[in-house]
């Protein structure tokens, strides 16, 4: 459960706002007047000093220093501009030319024209004609909503280590007590909020012991699998022999003129000493390597990593564009919190936007018995979406204008001579 850090309300010349803190940043739901801008506000360096004291007690307090210098997503820096809140009506998309409201300019139909044929130029195999002589026949808005939440999490588990013991001092209980996984001070080894994946290996204080190595009950050697294969447990034979190849066992070598002469692999004797242990029955350990003792300590791994759950939600016109394209494309951010755990976002004129983002909550990736979460960001950003159709006869084709950056996705291009089978020198993906 969050633990409220402060509460207050602050009034301004002109405008009103309260804000709600919780353990680690604000909260989520934070009222936003549609006439200022929705990017949230950042966490002060003294906010988050106060956030440890309520923090878990295994979670040393400068841990959370991290949020100072946290990464942006991992969408490009330029992908979440300022721009005015618009709100839209309850339960539905906001309606009319928002182009300029999200900060992309209104384009005129030789503005959608040149960006296709320069989308298509880049292509080796698409003809320019359709881009340059078919009519436009319908330009249409379709802007698209993206919700993302980050969980950043920290996971701990322990194994043991075991090596050789050769001789020196060992770190174990007698110097002090053993510290759980999560006692460990990592603050040297803690990476910066939301980074995609680090690991490291800890060893922890003082778990070091010397025991006898189960393998050779400490005697450090083990019979010889050569020649003691077949022998039970803790039983060997000594002076154990093999017949000689060269000679089968006779000890002379049987020439073509009937003549014998003695084997000189065997010497004469027939039998061979076993080549792993020269018959001694035994050979070293090589779990203890021959010194009959193990050294075992524990050891923390420890995985940060960011679980990210991301929904897109697109009208009709806008559904035939694959999720993916609208994560990378370069969008208005409409919201931004970063919390112990997030709650979903609440806009006073928009029940669209509450619900989208309470259903982005609801799909948070679910966190492993072994981890513990750090801190949450949920960020709500709109793609400025412009969907052109293009006429020729009884033919027609559409594609669209994504992002502030007017990034083209077309799918269904009418002049293709690779049929597919070329990647096309997709330049501006290289």
């Amino acid at each position: 459960m969050e633990q409220a850090l402060l509460s207050e309300e602050v009034e301004q010349k002109g405008e009103e706002k309260w804000r709600v803190y919780q353990s680690l940043g604000r909260s989520a739901s934070v009222h936003v007047p549609t006439s200022l801008s929705g990017r949230g506000e950042e966490v002060s360096v003294d906010e988050i000093r106060s956030a440890s004291i309520h923090s878990h007690p295994y979670y040393p307090p400068s841990l959370h220093g991290a949020l100072v210098s946290s990464p942006e997503p991992d969408a490009p820096p330029y992908a979440y501009d300022q721009a005015i809140v618009h709100q839209g009506g309850f339960g539905q998309y906001p309606s009319g030319n928002m182009s300029r409201e999200f900060g992309r300019k209104i384009l005129d139909e030789v503005e959608i024209r040149q960006l296709l044929i320069d989308h298509v130029g880049h292509r080796c195999c698409w003809g320019s004609r359709p881009a340059r002589r078919w009519k436009i026949a319908a330009v249409e808005d379709c802007n698209v909503y993206v919700g993302t939440l980050e969980t950043f999490m920290e996971e701990r588990e322990i194994v043991k280590e075991r090596e050789p013991y050769l001789k020196g001092e060992i770190d174990e209980k007698d110097k002090g007590p053993e510290l759980g996984v999560w006692e460990l001070d990592l603050r040297s080894e803690f990476p910066l909020l939301f980074v995609s994946h680090k690991e490291t290996k800890v060893k922890v204080p003082h778990s070091e012991s010397i025991q006898k190595c189960t393998e050779c009950e400490g005697r450090g050697e083990i019979a010889c699998h050569t020649c003691n294969a077949n022998q039970e447990p803790g039983f060997y034979k000594e002076k154990q022999m093999s017949r000689c190849p060269a000679c089968h066992g006779r000890g002379l070598i049987a020439h073509q003129d009937g003549s014998d002469t003695t084997c000189t692999k065997c010497n004469g004797k027939g039998l061979l000493p076993c080549a792993t242990c020269g018959s001694r029955g035994l050979i070293k350990c090589e779990t203890c390597m021959g010194r009959g003792s193990i050294l075992t300590r524990s050891i923390a791994l420890v995985n940060w990593r960011t679980l990210s759950n991301r929904k897109v939600s697109a009208t009709t016109a806008a559904a035939s564009v694959p999720d993916e394209v609208f994560h990378k494309a370069r969008g208005v951010q409409l919201y931004n919190t970063q919390s112990y755990q997030c709650t979903p976002a609440y806009f006073a004129d928009s029940y669209f936007l509450n619900q989208f983002s309470s259903e982005v909550i609801a799909d948070r990736s679910p966190v492993p018995p072994s981890a513990r979460i750090i801190c949450e960001r949920h960020i709500i950003s709109v793609v400025p979406v412009t969907r052109v159709t293009m006429v020729h006869r009884k033919q027609s084709f559409s594609f669209y204008i994504i992002g502030i950056s007017n990034e083209i996705y077309i799918k269904d291009y009418p002049s293709k001579f690779c049929w597919g089978l070329c990647c096309c020198l997709e330049w501006l993906k290289m």
